[in-house]
């Protein structure tokens, strides 16, 4: 699951006000690299919530991201390398994705969250 997948999704558990971001617990990271595409992540940028991006890709290992950005470091080759790098190329292979105020995970097997919810949280 990359890190863009991981910024779309949001707990729905019946009752939760404050589902986004979901936490990361990891277990395998793996890197696969992606065409690298300027217009995509100029376009995405303004999308992300970039603080939540920032501890996903730190809670991965990867520690580039800067704390803040604004839209002007879209100029800069070497940010959007990183900005492409967390958002597309980290992948959480093996672990889940837990619920921020209830703590409820969501486990993620070869790469694929599972969402579904039980019966008493819809």
């Amino acid at each position: 699951m990359r890190l863009l997948t991981h910024h779309m999704l949001s707990s729905n558990i019946k009752g939760v006000t404050n589902g986004f971001p979901l936490l990361i617990e990891v277990e395998k990271v793996v890197e696969k690299q992606s065409d690298f595409k300027e217009d995509f992540l100029r376009n995405m940028f303004a999308k992300i919530e970039w603080k939540a991006l920032v501890e996903a890709s730190r809670t991965m290992g990867y520690t580039e991201l800067p704390e803040n950005a604004e839209s002007s470091m879209l100029d800069s080759d070497e940010f959007l390398r990183k900005f492409h790098h967390a958002l597309v190329e980290l992948h959480l292979e093996e672990g889940a994705l837990v619920c921020p105020e209830t703590g409820r995970k969501f486990p993620v097997n070869k790469g694929i969250p599972n969402m579904l919810l039980h019966e008493d949280e819809v």
